[in-house]
């Protein structure tokens, strides 16, 4: 950390003291209140060649970006997109070139043509202090551009320019932000208050109410937290996983959670189960922190508890509830019978859960369909539909368990009428699951959860279905 500093201190130097090389000043860059205006600033950025100048710039830019408003900001970032492309002239020279006379130095020329000027710029920009921040904070304005653009009905050259624009953002983060870089940090009630307050704001699983809440998470003995750090954000976490250790794999989130509950001691434990992930950084949407992250911590918690055994999530189903509707309300739903469908009528009901013998039949119709939710419903590349699902398969993970009302709070009823699952991470077998995943799209599945499945549903074949918007 003393190295980082060190270096941070030196940038900082260098940027103040090439201020005195660029022309203008702060009072220059105040009346400078357009994006017009910083777009010429970036332009006068990608051409200078001296270091110092160029830091000292990179940061009034950044500067003076992060005071426009929301509009000029979003005015700045299509006018990037859509003047800071490739140079069209030069990328046809080049296929030229290449063409006449095939080489890897040729190669290599049209790939530096073809690159748009944007990815130099986003370098530039990130030589300054708290650059890589601010171009995260930006690359979230982004999202916010291109979200406004399809919904204005913006022309197709224009949504394919802002697309472009987040394409380099998201290649450049891909480096940034390689495993290498990032540090694994063990979160306890040690940990310095301003990452404690951001663990409480960024918990996008289960809401952390206070901080005695947070206290009950992260400093009892059969509780973790970890989250993954990079050099250039040293109090900002990218992404953390609380685990819960327990003597046996919990099928409701409600217990975990509980305000009051017997702790056990760590030695005690044989099962370690991930029961929230959640990715900090909006900005970083695309780059891939969370498989790194739940091996590593496993690989941890292995070495510091021998008696662990059992590697499990205790996960939510985000898309559950929407496709069972979807399904419910189908002419000829591919997932149900039409038992299920009248069954499941009750679900239209506020009072289901209260009556006994309703709610185990609603139980006898759901777990079926989540079977054929899981392992048959399908998106457009022929990865299962829920987003949580192609996450953990992708890792090499199986789906061990589903869990009727595992989570009954509001927003768990909200998204999976309280279904949760239970995805096992067996380290003799992530290898494989894993390969058979991304060759096969195979969806690796417990006994228990197959026998679920319907034996007179239509043909999988018959299966098309869409994620939904």
């Amino acid at each position: 950390m003393a190295a980082i500093s060190f270096l941070g201190d030196l940038i900082q130097t260098i940027s103040d003291r090439g201020r005195d090389l660029i022309s203008f000043g702060r009072g220059d860059l105040a009346r400078m209140a357009g994006a017009a205006d910083l777009a010429k600033l970036c332009e006068d950025l990608i051409s200078r060649r001296g270091e110092a100048s160029g830091v000292a710039l990179a940061r009034l830019i950044l500067e003076r970006y992060a005071a426009l408003p929301q509009d000029e900001r979003l005015a700045f970032l299509d006018l990037i997109a859509r003047e800071f492309g490739a140079d069209h002239a030069a990328v046809e020279e080049a296929i030229t070139a290449y063409r006449a006379a095939p080489s890897r130095t040729r190669l290599g020329v049209l790939h530096e043509a073809a690159e748009a000027r944007s990815q130099e710029l986003i370098r530039r920009l990130n030589l300054a202090r708290g650059g890589t921040l601010a171009l995260v904070r930006m690359r979230e304005d982004l999202f916010v551009l291109r979200k406004r653009l399809k919904d204005q009905g913006a022309s197709a050259e224009m949504r394919d320019a802002a697309d472009s624009l987040d394409n380099d953002f998201e290649h450049l983060f891909a480096s940034w932000f390689n495993r290498g870089f990032l540090v694994l940090r063990h979160i306890d009630w040690s940990t310095p208050a301003d990452i404690l307050e951001k663990i409480i704001r960024y918990e996008a699983v289960h809401e952390i109410a206070d901080w005695d809440e947070l206290r009950r998470r992260i400093e009892p003995p059969d509780r973790r937290c970890f989250a993954f750090f990079h050099p250039a954000l040293l109090d900002e976490p990218l992404i953390f996983v609380e685990v819960a250790l327990t003597t046996a794999i919990a099928p409701a989130i409600q217990p975990i959670l509980a305000h009051e509950r017997e702790t056990i001691p760590a030695r005690a434990a044989t099962t370690a189960i991930f029961y929230s992930i959640s990715n900090c950084q909006k900005g970083l949407a695309g780059v891939t922190f969370g498989n790194f992250l739940i091996k590593q911590v496993v690989e941890d918690l292995a070495r510091e508890i021998p008696s662990l055994k059992t590697f499990v999530t205790l996960s939510p189903v985000p898309g559950f509830r929407s496709w069972l509707d979807r399904e419910r309300r189908a002419d000829a739903p591919q997932g149900l019978t039409r038992e299920d469908v009248d069954t499941l009528r009750a679900l239209d009901g506020d009072d289901w859960r209260a009556d006994k013998a309703t709610c185990e039949a609603v139980r006898r119709a759901m777990l079926p369909a989540a079977a054929a939710y899981f392992l048959r419903a399908k998106n457009e590349r022929g990865r299962p539909l829920d987003p949580v699902a192609r996450f953990h398969l992708g890792n090499g993970a199986r789906l061990e368990r589903m869990n009727f009302l595992g989570d009954t709070s509001k927003n768990g009823m909200r998204q999976s009428y309280g279904l949760m699952v239970n995805y096992l991470y067996d380290l003799s077998a992530i290898e494989k699951n894993h390969e058979t995943y991304a060759n096969l799209g195979t969806v690796a599945a417990s006994s228990t959860v197959s026998r679920e499945l319907r034996s007179n549903l239509p043909p999988p074949r018959a299966v098309v279905l869409a994620e939904a918007g």
